[in-house]
């Protein structure tokens, strides 16, 4: 860009954005690419973290204060995120759970979540299971419902929603935009991005804010009946061509107001709009509703989240927990591989246990352990991997609504893999003791399980922590190889402790050697005495 002649050390992606956004009216956010259409909703809803933001936004005429507001708005981002294992229902009663008020009884948040299926018209699906966007479960325009129903169960007053028709069919699309139309005829303030749409989902919204690229407003107010007044403010601009019959009256505005046209007629829409008479009254509106209502009061709540901390790891847990129970494809898998290895490393060192005459058996023996808990952990830290990759891009959405802090997730998370890392530890452990031939006392083999169990749950943390600090799972997968070598080489088995210094007696062709090991500075010095049948000895120093 600085070699087209741009001189600015930061790019403005926003330039004097001025306008309302009310109750019962559905907006739509509207431009070409690059206008700032998505960057203006994200400064709104408090989403953008980067950059600079300058300007004053108020809600119902008081400064808006983001951790208040995150509480009484709802996003729907463009890309449909869902647990994929929960069913229509379980992700509302979720989300309801922790987002409404913990003054609000379980009663009312269920009776809450039917009307919400209701109303996006998923009552007839609650039970099918959500799954992975284009292998199983919904379509993608059930999924777009689903998006709107999760949000509208926190009961927002103010919904944002980024794109809601992309990428579907005519039918599909004026299915959303039936729902987007029942929400905002509850009252709710909604506001939505859109690009191209078709003429039944234009003239479905109430008031519209073009943008140019640049981020300038080059309307904003009524779109009316059949698009009819901003159809008459443009066609009112000298040199804009009249509207053909039967055209879409959202391309032929996208096109009369391009880059193109600007140059062609020499005019700046932005400028043209800031002159006009709709900015005047556009301008009084704003500073009307930038006073609050006498004797209104702000809106003020105790804590950062709906719900307390032990709440949130309830409802965590709880979607944790049918999360994994309805994974059979990840547990059975570890299950199985765990039964396989246990039956491999029994058959390898097969009673190895009850040879320990020499330091080779005995070699043997931890090399037995060694091996047995290596094959499995590293599985379990590959398995977990994907599982948890698909479940942080749903954390990332729902800690941005607000839903949860990250430590009340985490820990549900950790404890879920318990009852699992168990079953294999149970699966695993008879097998392997009773096949190497260990000693059959119970400390022994509960001191066997317990190093087992331990060993497998640090694979499995160490394959879930690899994922939370990489930014995709095929990183995690990379990063996780490149330590096992590490753990290989420093888990004592190949490099072992170092000897103190000490004596012992060993025996040489049936005669006694006494050893003694002397430390003298850094220097070990052996010495060993061979006594001989007629009671000499004989010294050598190693």
């Amino acid at each position: 860009m600085k070699e087209q002649g741009v001189t600015e050390d930061r790019l403005q992606l926003l330039r004097e954005v001025t306008g309302a956004f009310r109750p019962g009216v559905l907006t739509a956010l509207m431009g070409v690419s690059g206008a700032g259409k998505t960057t203006l909703m994200d400064v709104l809803a408090g989403r953008k973290t980067g950059g600079y933001i300058e300007g004053d936004i108020r809600i119902s005429g008081f400064p808006k204060i983001q951790e208040t507001f995150a509480r009484i708005s709802g996003y729907c981002e463009q890309t449909d995120i869902h647990s994929p294992q929960v069913t229509i229902r379980e992700s509302l009663i979720y989300s309801a759970f922790l987002r409404l008020p913990k003054e609000v009884s379980k009663e009312e948040k269920m009776v809450f979540v039917d009307e919400v299926m209701d109303l996006v018209e998923l009552d007839n699906l609650k039970d099918a299971i959500v799954g992975l966007p284009g292998v199983t479960g919904l379509s993608t325009e059930q999924r777009k419902r689903l998006t709107i129903a999760v949000e509208l169960v926190a009961n927002p007053s103010i919904i944002f929603m980024d794109e809601p028709t992309s990428g579907l069919d005519a039918r599909a699309a004026a299915i959303v935009m039936r729902t987007v139309r029942n929400t905002v005829d509850t009252g709710r303030t909604v506001v939505c991005t859109i690009h191209q749409p078709s003429i039944d989902i234009f003239e479905a919204f109430d008031e519209l804010l073009l943008m140019k690229r640049g981020g300038q407003v080059i309307y904003s107010g009524p779109l009316g009946r059949n698009s009819h007044k901003i159809i008459e403010y443009f066609e009112a601009i000298p040199g804009i061509p009249k509207i053909k019959e039967k055209y879409n009256p959202a391309t032929w505005m996208l096109e009369a107001s391009s880059v193109a046209a600007e140059v062609r007629l020499g005019i700046d829409f932005a400028e043209h709009y800031k002159s006009s008479s709709l900015h005047q009254r556009n301008k009084a509106l704003v500073k009307e509703l930038s006073v609050p209502p006498p004797g209104a009061k702000d809106l003020y709540f105790t804590s950062q989240f709906s719900q307390h901390n032990l709440g949130q790891f309830q409802s965590c847990l709880w979607k944790q927990w049918l999360t994994y129970w309805r994974s059979p494809d990840y547990n059975i898998v570890r299950m199985f591989f765990t039964l396989a290895a246990a039956l491999m490393v029994g058959t390898v060192f097969w009673q190895a246990g009850k040879k320990r005459d020499n330091t080779g058996d005995l070699t043997t023996i931890i090399g037995a352990m060694y091996a047995a808990v290596l094959f499995v952990g590293i599985n379990n830290c590959g398995t977990v991997q994907p599982v948890v990759a698909i479940e942080r891009t749903v954390f990332y959405r729902e800690k941005a609504a607000g839903m949860y802090s990250a430590l009340p997730y985490a820990l549900a998370q950790v404890i879920t893999e318990l009852p699992y890392v168990l079953v294999q530890t149970i699966l695993f452990s008879p097998i392997v003791y009773s096949m190497v031939g260990f000693e059959w006392a119970v400390h022994k083999f509960f001191w066997f399980f317990f190093v087992t169990y331990a060993s497998f749950l640090y694979f499995t943390y160490y394959g879930m922590m690899t994922v939370s600090i990489t930014p995709n799972h095929q990183v995690a997968s990379v990063l996780a190889a490149a330590f096992y070598a590490l753990f290989n080489l420093f888990s004592g088995f190949f490099i072992p402790r170092p000897k103190k210094g000490g004596r012992g007696e060993v025996s040489y062709e049936d005669r006694p050697i006494l050893i003694k090991v002397f430390h003298l500075d850094k220097l070990a010095f052996c010495g060993i005495s061979k006594v001989q049948p007629f009671g000499r000895k004989e010294y050598m120093w190693v």
